[in-house]
């Protein structure tokens, strides 16, 4: 019997929905600023997962050419309705998007703005009598309250609102903080699957009844329990076949390795679903450890992390805002255009990062500077809240090897070591121990100084390449190189 072992995606992929089409499991996640846009996953058995597509290469608002972080689209939903994959994106400052596809490998539409409003979170669609119902959160610091869902009517086509908000479940008292919601129906009962309690410190809630509008019965459904696995927290609850057997998956927020993918059984009682590990009916169930696979199929799927620049970018590459067109080129590697010498990394539009994806690991990266001209630079930066990186320059009296770290108190980047460096090709280093220290090296060498790996705006740290100039010269990278290594060679 094939067993996993949780959490079944160690990377960060926030607040994952999942459906299943015939025998196909797709799966979607916010991506706030980053760039392309909501991932798109496939498997064929709920454990091994492969990136195929994004929902948008750019988001269709001009605020998203610059970068703003934390911002963008947070909990998306996906739903297959009348042969068409449908995903609605919250944009906490511009309301709820909609896009659509017949085949999530292709081209998906330009996301359009079905809702207006500011404050509007985690939108989940469930169509119902020719119309289409969206539950969906409030986020406090936009609208000045949270903890309620609301409910909104649209048109089956989801071309209009026919009714505005109205809330039909408030949390303030028993389940503070919800949000996340998403729709389920099963047994005539309308199902509402929500975390509440916080990230860390919070729960997963199940909503039921037999009207849309409610009013609701409540159940806490799966909590940590006697385990380490904080939250458990948002996710989705999915049908794995066509005899009434059931999943859940959800995250959990690991800091620097961002929101990992956990996968939990579920047992129904008295029409309940109970996710997770159930030592009691009456009572919830708590994340397991591992399990056998829901379908028993072997898989070789995977997320691929490192890339020799050959013909295309892996799909794990994304921007920090709105790519361009002279963004890259590849010709005997990565050409990255040297720009915008004035920005910090952390406001870099060009800076190409990528998710962690092991506990222990390193990464290494040859890049060619030959091409740029004084005072520009390429280099490696982790990226967190606070965030380090070393980069080789050109200047009148030779190149010179540079590392710095980002003071969040001060907004600034601040030289740790400045090092006269004659040739043009280097190989820059990065070294990552669990739980959050990191080092930053070049050839054969490792600086002594050790950073801590901070998470990022709503979101885990990752690790890029950049180049920094005057908007005309492009940096050579040869390879971008992730290994998994031992914690014992600390």
């Amino acid at each position: 019997m094939l067993e996993y072992v949780n959490p079944i995606i160690l990377q960060d992929f926030s607040d994952p929905d999942v459906i299943r089409v015939g025998s196909d499991f797709y799966m979607i996640a916010s991506s706030f600023n980053y760039m392309p846009g909501v991932p798109v996953l496939h498997s064929k058995n709920l454990v091994n997962w492969e990136i195929i597509n994004y929902v948008y290469d750019k988001f269709p608002l001009p605020k998203y050419d610059d970068v703003h972080p934390g911002h963008g689209a947070w909990a998306p939903s996906i739903r297959y309705h009348k042969d068409t994959f449908y995903v609605f994106i919250p944009t906490p400052d511009e309301g709820i998007f909609v896009s659509y596809t017949k085949d999530p490998y292709q081209k998906w539409s330009t996301p359009y703005l079905l809702i207006p409003g500011v404050g509007l979170e985690d939108p989940c669609p469930i169509w119902l009598d020719d119309k289409c119902y969206i539950v969906h959160g409030y986020v406090k610091s936009r609208c000045g309250f949270n903890s309620m869902l609301g409910l909104i009517e649209c048109d089956k086509d989801l071309t209009r609102v026919l009714s505005p908000s109205v809330v039909i479940y408030d949390g303030h008292n028993d389940n503070p903080t919800i949000e996340g919601p998403k729709f389920n129906y099963r047994n005539g009962y309308f199902y509402i699957l929500a975390p509440a309690g916080s990230v860390f410190s919070g729960w997963q809630v199940c909503l039921r009844s037999k009207n849309i509008y409610g009013p609701y019965e409540t159940k806490i459904i799966l909590a940590s329990g006697d385990t380490t696995i904080n939250g458990p927290h948002q996710g989705a609850l999915l049908d794995i076949d066509d005899n009434d057997n059931y999943a859940f998956i959800h995250f959990r927020d690991m800091l620097a390795y961002g929101r990992v993918i956990y996968l939990e059984p579920v047992i129904w009682h008295n029409d309940w679903p109970l996710p997770g590990q159930v030592n009691d009916l009456n009572l919830c169930g708590k994340p397991v450890e591992k399990g056998p696979y829901p379908i028993q199929i072997e898989s070789d799927y995977n997320i691929p992390l490192s890339d020799e620049f050959k013909d295309k970018l892996n799909l794990s590459w994304q921007t920090q805002a709105n790519p361009e067109p002279d963004f890259y080129y590849l010709d005997k590697g990565l050409n990255l255009k040297a720009k915008h010498i004035d920005k910090i990394i952390k406001y870099l539009p060009n800076f190409y990062s990528e998710k962690i994806g092991y506990f222990n690991f390193i990464v290494k990266s040859k890049v060619d500077i030959t091409n740029l001209d004084l005072n520009e630079q390429a280099g490696l930066s982790y990226m967190g809240l606070e965030y380090s990186g070393m980069y080789l320059e050109k200047q009148k009296e030779g190149n010179y090897i540079v590392l710095f770290k980002y003071n969040a108190k001060t907004e600034q980047e601040e030289i740790i070591e400045k090092i006269a460096y004659q040739a043009n090709e280097i190989i820059f280093k990065l070294q990552f121990y669990r739980p959050n220290t990191y080092r930053l090296g070049y050839n054969n060498h490792w600086f002594k100084t050790k950073f801590i790996a901070l998470k990022g705006a709503w979101v885990g740290g990752r690790i890029g390449i950049f180049a920094r100039g005057n908007d005309s010269n492009y940096a050579r990278f040869k390879y971008f190189r992730v290994k998994e290594i031992s914690n014992e060679s600390k």
